[in-house]
């Protein structure tokens, strides 16, 4: 694997664990990652010794999602065929975001994605596009208000502020909040959990979860996605306000 991609896994007992590791970018994720990411997703669907995937990141992050670094500071910026999130929902094999610190933006539409979500008491969740001018185009405007509704989707993604691992929990945003250093620990027993179930009716439930979710969400993902296509940056205005640090929140 290139030193530039900024993850790395391993495989051990039928699970994949995937960590996210660029802590100096709060684990972003450049094009070059990010295309590896999808292959790597697909490679561990079509592996049969690969029961479950856990998605976590190097502390202090989960991640932030898309490097805006690089998609504001490269005029010829342009997107992949296939971003992270799509990957995740195409996938049979069950996914776990174990969400360890800052959760933001596309991070956010990362862990969206995820069959389930466990949470350290450490996580936050965010929307921070609108901070930098930016509009979602991994599936957040239809994934997060079914996750917690309309109105607090709303609230994520009108004021950019963040929420508490507790909070996200009753909004139900994620499946469980546990103690910072327990978080790997339960990720695993959720995923040996799965691994040792019926494959063939694992991955049956995992696509009748997802083909429901396409049937009633279809539409409404192709009018971001419609949306995402028609939208520009303000590439000066968004820069101005990265290098103050105003994007992704504090945590």
């Amino acid at each position: 694997m290139s030193d530039q991609i900024r993850f790395h896994a391993r495989i051990a007992d039928g699970v994949m664990v995937l960590t996210f590791d660029h802590p100096p970018t709060r684990n972003a994720l450049d094009r070059a990652t990010r295309a590896r990411l999808v292959e790597v997703l697909q490679e561990a669907d079509a592996a049969p010794d690969v029961r479950a995937v856990i998605l976590t990141g190097t502390d202090p992050a989960f991640t932030s999602g898309v490097d805006a670094r690089q998609l504001l500071d490269e005029s010829g910026y342009s997107r992949l065929p296939v971003d992270p999130a799509t990957a995740l929902r195409a996938m049979s094999t069950p996914t776990i975001a174990a969400v360890n610190g800052s959760c933001v933006s596309g991070g956010l539409e990362i862990a969206l994605a995820c069959s389930m979500v466990i949470a350290s008491a450490d996580a936050r969740f965010a929307d921070t596009h609108a901070k930098l001018g930016l509009t979602p185009g991994w599936g957040l405007s239809t994934e997060l208000p079914a996750a917690i509704g309309v109105w607090r989707a709303r609230q994520l993604t009108l004021t950019g502020q963040p929420v508490d691992a507790r909070t996200a929990y009753d909004w139900g945003l994620v499946n469980e909040v546990v103690e910072h250093g327990s978080l790997q620990r339960r990720a695993l027993e959720l995923a040996g959990a799965i691994a040792a179930l019926d494959p063939a009716s694992i991955g049956n439930a995992v696509r009748l979860y997802a083909d429901g979710q396409q049937a009633s969400w279809g539409a409404a993902r192709a009018v971001e996605r419609a949306a995402l296509d028609g939208w520009t940056v303000d590439r000066s205005s968004a820069r101005a306000a990265f290098d103050q640090r105003v994007s992704p929140p504090s945590t």
